[in-house]
């Protein structure tokens, strides 16, 4: 595989999410906009904090629920516990293809899971489905036959009306077997303005930016049938403590995990 070019003057969104998350593979312009995204928002480190959360209880439900193949496109750098970990503690055979754009998560991309399972990575943009559903190291991992659980954590508001976002959420689902699930978070002004500023600074720093309103999340999971809670916020996705009240306004996204049948 070539290795993509890295641009440490321009703000990548894996990178400003390891900065919130209080890692260390981030540049100068990723520290930026993240601290720029703080002052606007002051709880955006609790957000990333719950939304990573979200994805591994949903990825456990998952593995729970007899799924052993996860396709998790916009992995962002590794963090611990990382998808792979969670699932194959639960089936060490579980099979992970992880997806990103950021040349530096290609940089760790030498991630080893269990003996009996599998786990690879695949460097392709969202935006272009159609070269993560090819990639040799996916068709080399994932069986077709079999039920798989996509995992889009805080991505899909990075992909503007103009790519065609719905569509490329269709598409990744048409090449998945039923009783494979969709597991996905995304950033909405309905809970106050500060995600709206947030979204005004990623575009000053050279990033994509979308956030949707509730029934604009919803419309990913059409045809879809919900796991219940159905279409709520990350926090409030099945947690092992219950939240704050006030926690819808720090966190300020959407979550929702539903089956195709």
């Amino acid at each position: 595989m070539e290795s993509p070019e890295l641009n440490p003057q321009v703000a990548h969104t894996a990178r400003v999410y390891d900065y919130w998350l209080g890692g260390h593979d981030n540049y100068e312009a990723d520290r930026r906009a993240g601290a720029r995204s703080e002052q606007v928002h002051p709880h955006v480190r609790v957000t990333a904090r719950q939304n990573r959360n979200f994805m591994l209880r949903a990825a456990e439900f998952c593995a729970e629920q007899g799924i052993r193949q996860f396709l998790d496109i916009g992995t962002g750098i590794p963090t611990e516990p990382n998808l792979h970990q969670a699932v194959q503690r639960i089936d060490p055979t579980a099979r992970v293809v992880y997806v990103d754009n950021d040349p530096m998560v290609l940089a760790h991309a030498l991630m080893t899971g269990t003996p009996q399972g599998r786990t690879t990575y695949v460097h392709a943009d969202v935006r272009q489905p159609d070269s993560i559903l090819t990639a040799p190291e996916l068709l080399a991992t994932l069986d077709p036959t079999l039920p798989t659980a996509l995992s889009l954590i805080a991505v899909m508001h990075f992909v503007e009306d103009e790519h065609s976002p719905y569509d490329i959420v269709d598409h990744l689902l048409s090449a998945l077997a039923p009783g494979s699930y969709l597991v996905m978070t995304h950033a909405t002004p309905d809970f106050g303005p500060e995600m709206a500023e947030v979204e005004r600074i990623y575009h000053e720093s050279g990033m994509p930016g979308q956030i949707r309103t509730r029934a604009e999340f919803a419309r990913f999971f059409t045809n879809l049938e919900w796991v219940p809670p159905a279409l709520t916020t990350p926090h409030n996705w099945r947690p092992t403590i219950a939240p704050p009240a006030k926690m819808d306004s720090q966190v300020q996204f959407y979550a929702g995990v539903a089956r195709k049948v």
